[in-house]
């Protein structure tokens, strides 16, 4: 094996695994303070944006790096309500699908398949992209509710476009339009969820846009990457510890019992923030809110002692994945779907990324620390041992 030609992608800085702490990006989206644990969206705290904004008003804001004036958002807000019905193609390959299948595997590929119905689905022009990220953040709810529908032997219902996203969402998930503490929920969730840095699959989609790709293939990594368990499903599997434990009074044993076995307890736990995640504090607040209005207190009674055990014994606090599970739950989005409802938030991240890395790009291509052998030689097979 040749030695010289591997030398520079042998020797180019320091390796560290999983790039902690190594900078790949510049984006002017969301800044991730973990030292003191905020988020920003274009500046502006994520606590003000959630209390006084809208998911639609926060996409713009990502998009545009300002708050839109009045009649801006009015347009802004038209435009995302016409994207929202899917091709009839895409919602017949979508009763194809297997009932069994994960509806995240479903979403990625329904993703991709709508690709196939864009006449301009290969331009990557910044005015072509900007089209194409309307597209997709309009439509993945709907090509969400679009599989649970089928799974359940449901007919889809088409997108009402006087209503909000977050009230349209609900109302194709469940065929009733939501009362506002429930659109304002879901609406909070999309807001916070939307854009957090160079996360993995935000990453995905920029490594993948850098090679002049198109928007939708950028989409479909960016969901791939969203898809594992120390990503995206996190959430899933959070509410799936929640209900598996099942009433207050089980919860600190359960939480010892996974300490004691060096097993990983959901939902705690992040790579940037050192205090509690921002978001975490949020959702806390709205998944009690939820509770009180269902009536339903088993929920939040059991997070809060899995919380308190993780603090007293770990000092670890938790993080965006935790109080969020409890409230999808109480918005009545089945548990493996959960991870599908981060991707309808995310991908307006996504596709401000994308066209970010467009507006000045170049190509992502890390070096690798090579640490194999170098002084192999091919044998014919009778020399092999």
């Amino acid at each position: 094996m040749p030695q010289a030609d591997s030398k520079s992608e042998m020797t180019h800085g320091a390796f560290v695994k999983g790039l902690e702490g190594i900078v790949a990006s510049q984006t002017a989206l969301s800044l991730v303070d973990g030292e003191a644990s905020r988020l920003f969206y274009r500046g502006i705290p994520i606590g003000e944006l959630t209390q006084s904004s809208s998911f639609e008003e926060a996409i713009f804001l990502l998009w545009n790096g300002r708050l839109p004036l009045a009649e801006e958002f009015e347009s802004f807000r038209k435009k995302l309500a016409q994207d929202r019905m899917p091709p009839r193609e895409a919602l017949e390959a979508i009763r194809a699908f297997p009932k069994t299948a994960h509806p995240m595997a479903a979403l990625r590929s329904a993703a991709s398949i709508l690709g196939l119905y864009d006449p301009d689905s290969e331009k990557v022009d910044l005015e072509s992209t900007r089209s194409q990220a309307f597209r997709l953040t309009a439509v993945l709810p709907s090509l969400i509710a679009a599989f649970f529908r089928a799974r359940e032997g449901k007919d889809f219902l088409s997108p009402k476009p006087e209503l909000s996203h977050s009230a349209n969402f609900l109302y194709m998930m469940h065929g009733t339009i939501p009362p506002p503490e429930m659109e304002r929920a879901l609406d909070a969730y999309l807001i916070l969820l939307a854009d957090h840095g160079l996360n993995a699959s935000t990453f995905s989609a920029r490594v993948t846009v850098s090679t002049q790709a198109d928007t939708y293939s950028a989409v479909v990594s960016a969901i791939g990457t969203l898809k594992g368990d120390l990503h995206g499903s996190a959430n899933q599997k959070a509410m799936e510890m929640i209900l598996d434990i099942g009433t207050p009074e089980k919860a600190e044993d359960y939480v010892m019992n996974l300490l004691r076995e060096k097993k990983k307890v959901m939902g705690f736990g992040h790579r940037i923030y050192k205090k509690e995640d921002p978001r975490a504090t949020v959702f806390r607040g709205i998944a009690q809110k939820l509770c009180e209005r269902a009536g339903e207190f088993r929920w939040m009674e059991i997070s809060n002692k899995v919380e308190k055990v993780m603090l007293k014994e770990k000092q670890i606090p938790c993080n965006v994945d935790f109080f969020s599970a409890s409230v999808l739950y109480l918005l009545k989005f089945p548990v493996d779907f959960f991870t599908t409802v981060f991707a309808a938030s995310r991908v307006a991240g996504w596709t401000g990324h994308v066209m970010e890395q467009r507006a000045d790009n170049r190509l992502i291509r890390p070096n690798a620390e090579y640490i194999g052998p170098t002084d192999q030689h091919y044998l014919p097979f009778e020399k092999r041992k």
